[in-house]
């Protein structure tokens, strides 16, 4: 527990950043015990974050069991804290769909961000035929975290589906594409339209981190899709059901 001594403050703080990062808004308390650590020393980082910038305060979400006392307080990562995880050359990415949208205008930037979603469809089938057992959310997450996404499924048990079956929440605590998505949604949208494809059914995102968000979520119902990958006819048949 925090025995150890350091040769500097440095790599415990980005352990810290990283925890937030893959986990979402965290308490002091939550993040002691993720990482070995005690509250007090998590404190202390977190004070400095605070001070630096990096991380700030959030009211919990209410819960139905609330204890007494004020409820802790959880710490998610600003803008500049989430810079120091971002994929090198956002500006570089930035100019090239600037320059690609005023020189062949905005269906060419939409064709590329089709494009670079069609990572979803492509490992959707794959992926959940090497894991039967998981549920369209847990598929995409593990499709989202191998992209990079930091993608978890957290179970919604106030909202279920037409069999009484509780939805999931797809959150992506990391999008390596946040700051060029802030200028060019068309990302995003792609995504997402991706995603209702490979479901064969209408979702929407709830919140995105390239609208400062600390979170993108997605609200996933159980569609009862099969773990082995559909047939050309079934996609086919999707996709038309999906965009009609």
């Amino acid at each position: 527990m925090d025995g150890a001594p350091e040769t500097g403050d440095q790599p415990t703080r980005e352990r810290v950043a990283r925890s937030i990062l893959v986990n979402g808004p965290s308490t002091a308390a939550a993040l002691a015990e993720r990482l070995d650590l005690t509250p007090a020393a998590v404190r202390r980082h977190l004070d400095q974050m605070l001070a630096d910038g990096i991380v700030e305060p959030r009211d919990p979400r209410p819960t139905g069991n609330r204890g007494r006392g004020r409820p802790a307080k959880a710490f998610a990562l600003t803008e500049r804290g989430r810079d120091g995880f971002e994929a090198q050359y956002d500006d570089l990415a930035t100019a090239a769909l600037r320059f690609l949208a005023d020189t062949a205008g905005d269906k060419a930037v939409q064709a590329f961000a089709e494009q670079r979603a069609a990572f979803i469809e492509e490992r959707f089938p794959k992926v959940a035929a090497a894991n039967p057992d998981a549920t369209p959310a847990e598929v995409l997450a593990q499709v989202f975290s191998e992209e990079g996404y930091a993608a978890s499924v957290r179970e919604l048990p106030l909202v279920s589906n037409a069999s009484g079956q509780p939805a999931e929440q797809l959150c992506q605590q990391h999008c390596p594409v946040s700051h060029v998505a802030h200028e060019f949604p068309q990302l995003c949208e792609a995504e997402t339209a991706a995603i209702s494809r490979v479901l064969g059914t209408h979702v929407q995102r709830l919140a995105t981190i390239a609208h400062g968000d600390g979170v993108c979520t997605t609200c996933i119902p159980d569609t009862g899709v099969s773990a082995h990958p559909a047939s050309t006819e079934e996609t086919a048949e999707k996709k038309e059901r999906v965009t009609s």
